[in-house]
């Protein structure tokens, strides 16, 4: 069914509504109007990294480690997943009349904004802080979740928050974003333009807070942006009680009967909340009409048209048999590999296993559950611990295994009548005990979040700074004053400051939040069955690194592209188990002008002089010769290759026209350069350069 066709079924449909019916419908638990034999259903459901929230599903990545993929087909392949598992229970559900929340098929994922601050709780729901990653991938998701079989979409995926929207969590409800013309263009808002023109995405939802003064659910330069000059066709989602905070925090409007009104008049088609319990007041007041309900829930209706609610298809015949099946559990396995970013090897990794006999598995996040998934999950069918993975890989290579928690993952004193030093003695002798330690360490969602989220311990979710809990720095000192040599594996889902890891440890690895497999797919890397290939998808600052106020929304200063020194690990930066370099940059013979009109087709030759075989990322920036462009390069291009050990590939890539633009103080997109230099390589500190 194409939207046209939709559309008009939508619109009989509505016609026989009477006005009480209609709306009910625009509510997240939409009502049942058994007389038209239209079922209830509700709106909500997530499938951040996975279906989260309703039982057993396929545990992916967070989706900040799917940012540190770089890699487009498989992040098509997570959405894709996602959708074939939610289609298999919402049938399930659907047999029995089940339609309460978590059990539909319009999922509010992916989370495209931009991972601005390190300190933002829920920028480990992100693809990381560049545009242009951020919109290659969201796309990719969107893709792989809204794929058609049998005429009918197997899932609606939603864009989300639009816009400017990324901390601090604990005034999300009243805060006001402030944003250049420039950054809106440059930043904040190319994502979802490319969400909705590129990926056609079904839905987007509204962010809590304001931008420039007005409330996102209901802004009219928003909303002039995405239905207006981008042509969205789908429907618009409130966040969760946003549009209560229009009276209750902003104080736009003075009560509910308004805010209903300022919302639906906008062009907010569904509250996720409770305000448009009082769409009949607002009715009945005058202050909507009976046009203004119907809009919305002709495009809501559409949605449910195209997911093929009223109709028989083939996506009805999709069994619970493909839940957290074996060949998903793969994908997020290949998922973990990709996804880790080797930050430090000094030649320890991959573990020769002839020369450490024993090793010490030590830390918090060794053994953790919580820290495998981040938030917005599911629940697997068999978490593989860090602990677990090493485990079962050393039994097969008969390496003796000891283990220690450490200390708590934030709390210095824990359990009562326990001193300041908790499990201090038992981590160093089991150190001592070792030729080897693995040190586990990180955060979980009790540290980072979202705001609301009942485990959140300080911050309502964001970070204080950037370091790692005291008893986890005191262990690492600890572990060190040993004199054993140490292997550091990070969970977090964001950048924490890794500078003594990096002094002092051998390897130092990041590992995000890897999902169900996550134990695994680390022990594989840690001996060489598999290499780590993720790049940063975020810049690593040191603690003591200058970063702008949280509350500022001005990109100065802020991510790679701003950036005014050198961070402790670059975005882009990542090791492998080969030796890969770029050996030849080829480009066109072409005009930046004509750069800049259709883009330009170049190739890359890289090489892998190394021993192992590895997946490797191939990087494009671009930097225009212009006042307006960002002071550093930017990202332009990137694909990811397999290189056998001693192979050279070389690749096509092609830089789209818009890299060759700049945006100027008013928010105007120009091609008004004089020239520019194409970067190609694995890692932004060892590029070829190209000039046009």
């Amino acid at each position: 069914m194409n939207r046209n066709e939709a559309i008009e079924k939508a619109k009989a449909l509505v016609s026989q509504m009477t006005v009480e019916e209609l709306a009910s419908q625009l509510r997240y638990d939409a009502f049942s109007v058994d007389r038209l034999g239209i079922p209830a259903y509700n709106w909500w459901n997530e499938a951040l990294h996975g279906v989260a929230r309703e039982g057993t599903a396929t545990s992916f990545p967070q989706e900040i480690a799917q940012g540190a993929s770089f890699d487009r087909e498989l992040v098509h392949e997570i959405g894709n997943i996602c959708a074939v598992e939610g289609r298999a229970k919402y049938n399930a559900y659907n047999e029995d009349g089940d339609h309460s929340r978590y059990k539909g098929l319009t999922f509010w994922s992916p989370n495209i904004n931009i991972f601005r601050d390190p300190r933002w709780g829920r920028g480990q729901e992100t693809y990381g802080e560049d545009p242009y990653l951020t919109a290659q991938l969201g796309c990719s998701f969107i893709k792989g979740m809204q794929q058609y079989r049998g005429g009918y979409m197997t899932a609606a995926a939603c864009a989300k928050h639009f816009a400017v929207h990324s901390g601090p969590e604990e005034l999300r409800h009243e805060f006001n974003a402030i944003a250049s013309e420039k950054d809106l263009e440059e930043t904040y808002l190319p994502a979802f333009e490319a969400c909705v023109k590129e990926a056609e995405v079904e839905a987007v939802m509204g962010a809590y807070n304001r931008t420039n003064g007005e409330v996102c659910c209901a802004s009219e330069y928003l909303m002039n942006k995405l239905r207006g000059e981008w042509g969205f066709e789908g429907h618009f989602v409130s966040d969760c009680w946003a549009v209560r905070d229009f009276h209750e925090k902003h104080h736009v409007t003075s009560r509910p009967e308004e805010s209903v009104t300022k919302a639906l008049k906008a062009g907010c088609d569904l509250n996720c909340g409770c305000t448009y319990q009082k769409i009949m007041n607002a009715y009945d007041e005058g202050m909507i009409t009976r046009e203004d309900i119907e809009k919305c829930a002709v495009r809501l209706f559409t949605s449910r048209y195209l997911l093929g609610m009223f109709d028989k298809s083939e996506l009805d015949e999709i069994s619970y048999d493909v839940v957290a099946c074996d060949e998903h559990r793969r994908i997020a396995y290949r998922a973990a590999v990709e996804g880790t970013v080797l930050l430090k090897n000094s030649g320890i990794l991959p573990i020769d296993d002839k020369k450490y006999r024993t090793i010490a598995v030590i830390g918090p996040n060794a053994d953790s559950r919580i820290a495998l998934i981040g938030n917005y999950y599911g629940t697997p069918n068999r978490y593989i611990t860090v602990l677990d993975g090493i485990t079962d890989e050393c039994e097969k290579r008969g390496i003796r295994v000891h283990y220690s928690e450490g200390c708590h993952i934030y709390n210095s004193r824990p359990e009562k009548d326990t001193n300041d030093r908790f499990r201090l003695g038992e981590a160093k002798a089991a150190a001592k005990s070792s030729d080897l330690v693995i040190l586990c360490l990180g955060l979980d969602s009790t540290l980072e979040g979202e705001q609301g989220d009942v485990s959140n311990v300080f911050a309502s979710g964001d970070k204080l700074d950037l370091l790692l809990p005291e008893s986890q720095r005191e262990l690492m000192e600890e572990i060190r004053k040993t004199g054993k040599p140490f292997i550091v594996i990070n969970l977090t889902g964001s950048a924490v400051d890794l500078s003594e890891a990096d002094k002092y440890a051998e390897a130092v690895m990041q590992a995000w939040y890897p999902g169900a497999e996550g134990g695994r797919a680390i022990a594989d890397m840690i001996f060489g069955k598999a290499s780590p290939s993720g790049k940063l998808p975020v810049t690593f600052y040191r603690n003591n690194d200058p970063l702008p106020e949280f509350t500022d929304y001005s990109m100065k200063g802020r991510t790679y592209r701003y950036i005014e020194y050198k961070p402790l690990y670059e975005f882009g930066y990542g090791l492998n188990y080969g030796d890969t370099y770029t050996v030849k940059l080829e480009a066109e013979n072409i005009s930046f002008g004509k750069a800049a009109q259709n883009g330009i087709d170049i190739s890359v030759t890289v090489k892998n002089d190394g021993k192992y075989d590895v997946s490797e990322v191939i990087q494009i920036y671009v930097k225009v010769k212009s006042d307006n462009e960002v002071p550093n390069k930017k990202l332009a291009a990137f694909e990811r290759t397999v290189l056998k050990a001693g192979e050279e590939k070389t690749l096509p890539i092609h830089i789209d026209k818009l890299a060759f633009t700049t945006v100027n103080d008013e928010g105007e997109r120009n091609a008004d350069g004089i020239g520019a230099v194409i970067y190609a390589g694995c890692n932004l500190d060892k590029m070829i350069t190209r000039e046009i």
